[in-house]
């Protein structure tokens, strides 16, 4: 038990940074590169949409175009999402919803039945709508161009982070170990929630 709850101690104890918010300093490129790297919220996003990718590839209708396409979905439509934010497009309630992503994104890795490519492609996009303007809502006073070249270069590292670990992971022990990485990432978007209360 104590296994369980020492995560969610150090989680909870450091709820104030577990959320990405403007302001650190870095301009352009800089800026972007490092906005998905403050907080919690972004970098479990990103590498649990890695995550998805590996189980569509590694599930009994395997496709391994899912390697690639589940996250190039989610950067197409983050860059969607913050087209959206330049055109002055309102979208309330992003921060709940990035963390309502990091949720459904954990739940639907830990799954004992993989999902399809198509579904995963589907949420994967319609969440990464908002990551993509709340980018571009805590960007300041930088180039646009720059920013958004930034943070979708972190936004695929990150991506590549988690299908790279997770194909490893499934390859090299079993694909439970990716679902319970799954069950992790959701466990851990109730601290998000916590730091939005």
């Amino acid at each position: 038990m104590n296994k369980i709850l020492a995560p969610v101690a150090v989680l909870l104890a450091t709820t104030p940074v577990l959320l990405g918010h403007p302001g650190h300093g870095e301009s352009g490129v800089a800026a972007g590169a490092m906005h998905p790297l403050h907080g919690l919220d972004h970098i479990l996003a990103m590498i649990a949409v890695g995550l998805m990718g590996v189980r569509c590839a590694t599930g009994p209708m395997g496709n391994r175009h899912a390697l690639w396409l589940v996250p190039a979905t989610f950067m197409a439509a983050m860059a969607a999402g913050s087209g959206l934010a330049l055109a002055g497009v309102p979208m309330p309630g992003v921060e709940w919803g990035i963390a309502l992503s990091v949720l459904v994104f954990g739940v639907i890795v830990a799954l004992g039945t993989a999902p399809r490519t198509w579904v995963a492609c589907l949420v994967a996009g319609a969440f990464a709508l908002l990551h993509g303007h709340a980018h571009i809502a805590e960007m300041g006073d930088t180039s646009v161009l720059a920013y958004m070249g930034g943070f979708l270069a972190t936004t695929g590292l990150l991506h590549a982070g988690g299908v790279l670990a997770g194909w490893c992971i499934a390859r090299a022990w079993s694909t439970s170990i990716v679902r319970l990485a799954g069950a992790g990432v959701a466990l851990a978007s109730f601290c998000l929630f916590a730091a939005l209360v």
